[in-house]
């Protein structure tokens, strides 16, 4: 209107045949004659002022304190609202409670059955790793239940850190050998430097646990005595970061632990002169997977997956950026009874013994017992190989060979504890015709030993092949 382009200064320029254009120009005070045109905007001022100090008012008071007069003004029926020719009622109840909006959330939850005078304490089903824990510790009747949750806490807080060190290593300048090159494991396998960092952080996460005595790792030549102040009564085994010649690649890599009880009698002191009672103690890791109390895997690829066993059936976590928790995604995890794929190196086939080669060859063709041709997956990370496997069914196997005979996979940190993994969710391990792995007892810690593992009819029929 002439008012407002009055006002705000903006003043004609030029006229065209059918319209005016106009210049805006900087905002200057308007005249003494524009009188009431300043009346105007300070009454839509002091309008505007007095309708936000109201709803101000509203929302400091809406918990039951405002006054009559307040409490009855917002009880009044609000006026209809015309939006675009569409006519939309505007509710006159009062949305909220003293407790505040939570109130009307409520409504649409289930009902709690736990109540109390500060209101309905709600569970949305969530269950995470420490939850699940604490739950199966107060539900089991085994001593020292309470210690484990501190302990699978503690790994899956090194877990977590190795899941984030590996999702970032190309851009961290973590991929590569250690040490440019030349550093070699105890298996005469050259260290990645995630190797190395892994190894130290599990350490360091299952150290400060002050539950274990003695730690055993794939990457270490002997077992690590914990020190008295953080001594505890487990045995820890792991491959800190399997599938590691992999990872500058970025193909799913993972860390399999194991761990056992050791013996009542162990005090371990802190001179570097053992005693032989205390190389005894050490040698507690010589132990058959059958004496294992808690294993599991954590895998890390598009996502960062937890699975595990206590000796009371088999659970999967998967971890929750966001919250930097695990969520149980698949409890009570059951491997089929069969699957339709197998996972070998075949590049070692004319290394196999010829009833091995047999048994593929017919998994190929399709002349194996159920008559469908097999699918061939093979990653070269067993965590990744196996987790597909558990999930799919079939068979996983690293048999040994001319080259290897006892294969190539480490008893205690990495067959062992999947074995006991499959046999929680009713599949089955053998190294061959009679075979469990379970339990077979370790005659030094770095020992391998061959392994068929899978769904168990698919282990059984590659057993009576190999008989």
């Amino acid at each position: 209107s002439p008012w407002d382009k009055q006002s705000f200064g903006i003043l004609p320029a030029t006229r065209t045949s059918t319209q005016t254009r106009y210049h805006v120009k900087m905002y200057t005070p308007v005249p003494a004659s524009s009188s009431n045109a300043r009346r105007r905007i300070t009454t839509y001022s002091v309008i505007m002022n007095v309708v936000l100090g109201l709803t101000m008012a509203a929302v400091l008071f809406r918990g039951g304190v405002l006054s009559s007069t307040m409490t009855a003004a917002r009880t009044f029926a609000a006026p209809s609202v015309h939006t675009r020719g569409m006519h939309m009622s505007v509710k006159s109840s009062n949305p909220f409670s003293q407790a505040g909006r939570r109130a009307a959330v409520r409504s649409s939850v289930a009902p709690s059955p736990v109540q109390d005078s500060a209101g309905t304490i709600v569970d949305d089903g969530t269950v995470t790793l420490t939850r699940f824990m604490i739950e199966e510790a107060m539900k089991s009747k085994t001593p020292g239940q309470e210690d484990m949750v501190r302990l699978i806490s503690s790994i899956s807080v090194a877990c977590k850190r190795i899941a984030s060190m590996v999702q970032t290593a190309g851009i961290s300048g973590s991929t590569g050998l250690a040490e440019g090159g030349g550093s070699v494991n105890v298996q005469g396998e050259e260290q990645k430097k995630l190797d190395v960092i892994s190894n130290d952080v599990l350490k360091s996460a299952l150290r400060s646990s002050g539950k274990l005595g003695v730690i055993a790792s794939e990457e270490e030549d002997n077992p690590v005595v914990v020190d008295e102040l953080y001594s505890g009564e487990y045995v820890a085994t792991f491959d800190p970061l399997d599938g590691s010649s992999n990872i500058d690649a970025a193909i799913s890599t993972g860390t399999i632990f194991g761990v056992f009880k050791a013996p009542e009698e162990c005090l371990i002191g802190d001179s570097d002169n053992l005693s032989i009672a205390e190389q005894q103690c050490l040698e507690a890791t010589l132990q058959p997977g059958t004496n294992l109390v808690a294993a599991g895997y954590c895998m890390y690829s598009s996502s960062t997956i937890l699975v595990l066993t206590t000796g009371d059936g088999l659970n999967g976590f998967t971890l929750d950026p966001s919250i930097g928790e695990f969520i149980l995604t698949h409890p009570n995890i059951q491997i089929p009874s069969r699957g339709k794929i197998y996972s070998m190196n075949e590049a070692n086939y004319f290394d196999w013994d010829p009833k091995l080669q047999t048994y593929v060859d017919n998994l190929k063709k399709g002349e194996g017992q159920t008559g469908e041709k097999y699918s061939s997956r093979y990653i070269g990370s067993m965590v990744g190989d196996v987790h597909r496997t558990l999930l799919y069914g079939g068979i996983f196997a690293y048999p040994g060979d001319k080259k290897n005979v006892n294969g190539k996979l480490r008893l205690l940190y990495e067959a062992a504890p999947m074995s006991l993994i499959f046999e929680q969710a009713g599949g089955k391990s053998i190294t061959g015709p009679g075979g469990r792995v379970l339990d077979l007892v370790p005659d030094k810690v770095h020992q391998r030993c061959p392994v068929f593992i899978g769904s168990p009819d698919d282990v059984d029929e590659v057993e009576k092949a190999l008989a």
